[in-house]
C-alpha cells in the first residue's frame, strides 16, 4: 500500500472552524465542504505545504500554527493509498483584505460538524471534524457508582498507555496496553489479536483489555493515555458514536468502568504512546509468524 502524506488546518472561530467548498475535483467531493490544505509535494516539509495551500487557496498569512493531530485515512477512491494526515491549529496574520477563494474552491464558512448533512462534507472532513469540532476539550473525568465487593488491594492509581491497529483498515488487528504504577513502572502490559477489523475497532478494545487488567489487579482509578483523540472524545462524552460496530465493545467498556471509582482518559500524541504500540505491532507479527508456520507445516 502507498502512503502520502496530506496537511489539514483547523483555523477556527469560537467553536466553528473555517470549511470550503469544492469547485473542482474528483466527483465524489465536487461541491463539497473540506478543511483548507492538501497533498504534500515531493521533498516537502509539513509546515512549507501549510502555508502554500493557506497562501494559495485563501490568500492568508500564518501567524502561528501549533501540530494538533495526526491521522492516517483510507482514500476510498483508491483504497491502495493511505494518508497519514497532519491536522494543524492556525492562526492567521491580521489582515485588513478578505479571504480570497482560488478556482479551487467556490465558498467559504466558518461552522460546526452539526450544520451539516452527512453528503455536505467530504470523507476526510467527516473524520477531522468529529475530531476536532466538538464542545472545548478538556480532561472531564468520568465518575463511576463504586461498586460493592469491587476488590480493593490498592488505593494507587494507575496510568493505562492502550492503542489499537489495523493492516489494512479493515484488515489484521491487534489492541495492546501497559499498564504503570504511580512511580511510573511497568506493573502489566499485553496485547490480543482480534481478526479483521478497522483502526478505531481496535483503538476500542485496547481500551477494553486496559479496563479488564486493571480490574483484575484491583485497582480502582485509572487514567489512560491514548493517542486517538476521536477514542477520548467519545469516551468523554462528546461525540457520538454512530458507526454501529463499535457498540458492542463501548458498552463492554462503560460496563467496566462501573466498577471503578473513578476513569479518566487524555489524548497524547503518538510519539509518546509507542509502549502500547509496540505491543500492538508485536501482537500482529507474533500472528503473522504462527499463521505463515502452520503454512509452511501444511
Amino acid at each position: 500500500m502507498k502512503q502520502r502524506l496530506s496537511v489539514r488546518a483547523v483555523l477556527s472561530q469560537g467553536n466553528k472552524a473555517l470549511v470550503l467548498k469544492r469547485a473542482n475535483g474528483r466527483s465524489t467531493i465536487m461541491g463539497k465542504y473540506e478543511l483548507p490544505g492538501g497533498k504534500l509535494a515531493y521533498n516537502e516539509q509539513p509546515e512549507d505545504a501549510l502555508r502554500r495551500y493557506l497562501h494559495d487557496d485563501l490568500g492568508l498569512h500564518i501567524k502561528s500554527s501549533q501540530l494538533f493531530d495526526v491521522v492516517t485515512y483510507i482514500d476510498h477512491d483508491d483504497r491502495g493509498i493511505q494518508y497519514a494526515v497532519i491536522v494543524y491549529l492556525v492562526t492567521p496574520a491580521e489582515s485588513n483584505r478578505p479571504i480570497r477563494l482560488s478556482g479551487n474552491y467556490n465558498k467559504y464558512k466558518y461552522s460546526m460538524m452539526s450544520d451539516f448533512q452527512q453528503n455536505e462534507l467530504t470523507d476526510l472532513t467527516q473524520l477531522l471534524l468529529g475530531i476536532i469540532q466538538q464542545e472545548e476539550i478538556t480532561d472531564t473525568t468520568f465518575k463511576t457508582v463504586k461498586v460493592s465487593g469491587a476488590k480493593n488491594t490498592s488505593d494507587d492509581g494507575v496510568t493505562i498507555f492502550s492503542d489499537g491497529g489495523s493492516r489494512g483498515n479493515p484488515g489484521p488487528s491487534a489492541a495492546g496496553y501497559v499498564v504503570l504504577d504511580a512511580s511510573q513502572q511497568v506493573i502489566a502490559q499485553g496485547g490480543e489479536y482480534l481478526g479483521i477489523t478497522t483502526n478505531n475497532q481496535a483503538e476500542y478494545h485496547g481500551v477494553r483489555l486496559g479496563l479488564e487488567k486493571a480490574l483484575e489487579l484491583g485497582y480502582k482509578r485509572v487514567d489512560f493515555k491514548i493517542d486517538s483523540m476521536l477514542v477520548v472524545n467519545q469516551m468523554k462524552g462528546y461525540y457520538k458514536i454512530k458507526n454501529r460496530e463499535l457498540w458492542p465493545v463501548h458498552e463492554r467498556i462503560r460496563e467496566l468502568m462501573r466498577h471503578f471509582e473513578k476513569v479518566t482518559f487524555t489524548h497524547v500524541l503518538r510519539e509518546f504512546n509507542q509502549l502500547a504500540d509496540g505491543m500492538v505491532n508485536k501482537t500482529l507479527d507474533e500472528h503473522k509468524r504462527r499463521v505463515e508456520g502452520t503454512s509452511e507445516a501444511v
